[in-house]
């Protein structure tokens, strides 16, 4: 006699919600880190709640929910987080009717530190692109133009690994970038960009080739596939390093050098927006804080009143 096949627990209400909440995402075109982040922190706010039904959740209910995590030693941003997830849900569930209150209204978001990303500085920046790359590197072609477009463009790690031959038009200087819910924008690129690209080109065309695969692809692995965000965060890490960066950089560093040297050098604040595709202006404002922590760092070291 086998093994009798196990049966799956069936779902509680709060459960079979939440998998309704996630295709909806899905459909949505949200990303797919946007819906494994809720899928992990609101599978933890029911196996809290446990059999209760919606509506006899409240926000009491929803503090315990916080106080747990906080017992397990989650960080402030994490809790804020899975607040954040709860209270998308009941956003949802409130639209579809299922809901009339949204108890997480009533629960107060973690105040959290107002920490501003340490940003490369121009020369810095110059120093990291100009010249060759470290030996250690496996892709040079490749990985050159994968810094200049974080850089010159500003797009995001997401956007990057999206793009497909297609979507560059050497003769408008231009690349169609695919944003945040598939919003898409052209952001133009400057000749470092244009030069690494024609580097590049024939380099991948090998790789391919030699790979025996058909990929639309701009950026390729060394099989031929396309490159993976998680892997053009190890190769943007390795390089800063290799350069006498932070250890700390990453691909979003690189996003944030490009706003705010451009604000730096006297651009728009409203072209910057457009450029990063960003939704709101407030977003963008943030890099004239990041500029403005620049400024008041060249004061003390150079007022004679501030030494």
């Amino acid at each position: 006699m086998g093994t009798p096949t196990r049966q799956p627990e069936p779902q509680t209400v709060v459960e079979k919600t939440i998998t309704q909440f996630l295709r909806v995402l899905r459909a949505r075109n949200a990303s797919p880190h946007t819906i494994n982040a809720y899928r992990k922190d609101l599978a933890g706010f029911a196996a809290h709640v446990g059999e209760a039904r919606w509506e006899n959740i409240d926000h009491v209910r929803i503090r315990g929910f916080l106080s747990r995590l906080y017992e397990r030693g989650l960080s402030k941003t994490s809790v804020a987080r899975s607040l954040a997830a709860v209270r998308s849900i009941y956003r949802w569930m409130a639209r579809e009717g299922m809901v009339e209150q949204n108890p997480a209204k009533l629960v107060a978001t973690p105040r959290l530190p107002q920490k501003l990303p340490r940003v490369p500085t121009i020369e810095e920046m110059n120093m990291v692109l100009d010249g060759d790359l470290p030996e250690t590197v496996a892709f040079p072609e490749r990985d050159r133009l994968l810094l200049e477009l974080l850089y010159g463009c500003g797009i995001r790690n997401s956007e990057l690994v999206g793009i497909n031959l297609e979507d560059v038009h050497p003769q408008n200087e231009a690349i169609l970038v695919r944003g945040k819910g598939k919003k898409e924008r052209y952001v133009p690129f400057n000749p470092a960009v244009a030069s690494a690209l024609q580097a590049y080109l024939p380099a991948r065309r090998l790789v391919v080739v030699k790979a025996g695969k058909s990929t639309p692809a701009l950026l390729v692995n060394r099989r031929g596939g396309r490159l993976t965000t998680r892997s053009v965060g190890r190769i943007v890490k390795a390089i800063a390093v290799a350069k006498g960066l932070s250890p700390d950089v990453h691909p979003h560093t690189l996003r944030h050098a490009f706003g705010t040297h451009m604000l730096q050098e006297g651009a728009d604040l409203r072209a910057i927006q457009e450029l990063l595709g960003h939704e709101r202006l407030s977003t963008t404002q943030r890099y004239t804080q990041l500029s403005m922590q620049h400024v008041m760092q060249v004061y003390g070291k150079t007022h004679p009143r501030a030494k």
